[in-house]
């Protein structure tokens, strides 16, 4: 089968970074090594190619009800250039997507979808539009999008060098319409790596144009490309979920760190499942560790107390920024409380492991 490219790849071919299959996409897992990445994003800033993120555009009077009732978060209080993360779920509560909503105007909006999600999403979504006659448009942008993002403390200075709006102010999960150079784009102040950053996305065509006049800007403040490597590692520090990986459609968001995005007052898909298992309290959960013995856990390893099978990794990985092993697991309800010690069977062993609460890591403000 033959790989989809972004339209940055020939760039990545050209800095010798090492090509994956990632989702039946070709991208660059690393150009240096993670660790370097992983540091460079934490201390300076590093640029990521995302455009491989699926883009859908809703537009028309309805368009605010079709995504009200699609989506788990009530929409109704978002206000215009705001971001707000949501699920979208089948009807047994099972998370499809967690995807961004982009309110650009009273009838406008734009989500982007995890790669791997998007023709699910678009089909979810599509099924209700139909179903409910909404007088909207659902459209798939994401061939004519290219997405990029810049992370890290000198994001914003570096981003300033080719942009005349203002980024100070700017606040946290919010965005601008705006040009970089000369090219239309839409700037949000958002990410995956728990560092201050920005998500950049133009016309697929030209995405190009903006990745080397920020490598040619950044150059002076350290700025590096990075691959799926470090945005792993980094994400994982931040507690930050990878879909498919921490969550599939048979999770609920009420097992996963995402019960914040359920708004029980307003009607939606899935909610009926979800006030069930609300009754009862889900089984398992979805919870952090860090290893205390020697190893580190792989996504599938098996989780015990004692003899006793209690649960999976589902994310593990070392951390560069904490210098110790870390990861996520689902684990029985009644062995998930922080500070509870587990072990995880490494190969033919079993090391401990301890409990903790998530992020693991921090920024300072």
């Amino acid at each position: 089968m033959d790989l989809k490219k972004t339209p940055l790849y020939e760039k990545h071919v050209l800095l010798n970074a090492k090509i994956i299959d990632f989702g039946g996409w070709a991208m660059p897992v690393q150009y240096s090594n993670v660790i370097e990445e992983h540091h460079t994003t934490r201390t300076a800033a590093a640029i990521f190619d995302i455009c491989h993120m699926g883009e859908l555009e809703v537009k028309g009077p309805r368009a605010f009800d079709l995504l009200q009732l699609a989506l788990t978060r009530d929409l109704a209080d978002q206000r215009l250039g705001q971001v707000k993360l949501s699920a979208l779920l089948n009807e047994k509560g099972g998370i499809i997507d967690d995807l961004t909503v982009y309110k650009k105007s009273d009838d406008s909006f734009m989500l982007v979808t995890n790669a791997t999600t998007k023709e699910a999403d678009f089909s979810q979504i599509s099924g209700i539009l139909r179903q409910k006659r909404y007088d909207c448009v659902l459209e798939d942008i994401s061939d004519k999008t290219g997405k990029l993002d810049i992370q890290g403390p000198l994001s914003q200075e570096i981003l300033r060098q080719s942009i005349t709006a203002d980024l100070q102010n700017l606040p946290y999960y919010h965005f601008i319409e705006a040009n970089v150079m000369d090219i239309p784009a839409i700037i949000s102040r958002s990410g995956y790596t728990g560092e201050d950053g920005f998500e950049i996305y133009a016309p697929a065509k030209q995405i190009g144009d903006i990745w080397e006049r920020l490598m040619e800007t950044g150059k002076a403040f350290g700025l590096k490309p990075a691959g799926l490597g470090a945005r792993d590692t980094l994400r994982l520090e931040a507690g930050m979920m990878l879909n498919g990986q921490d969550m599939t459609r048979e999770t609920t968001p009420l097992e996963v760190p995402y019960g914040w995005l359920i708004d029980w007052k307003k009607d939606f898909i899935g909610k009926s499942a979800l006030e069930e298992l609300k009754k009862t309290g889900p089984a398992k959960k979805l919870v952090g560790f860090e290893m205390i013995g020697r190893g580190i856990a792989r996504h599938g390893y098996k989780v015990f107390s004692g003899k006793k099978e209690i649960g999976v990794v589902t994310s593990g990985t070392f951390s560069p920024t904490l210098n110790k092993a870390i990861g996520l697991a689902f684990l029985d309800v009644d062995f998930s409380a922080p500070e509870t010690f587990i072990d995880i069977a490494i190969r033919e062993t079993k090391a401990q492991a301890k409990i903790v609460k998530l992020p693991f890591y921090k920024r300072k403000k």
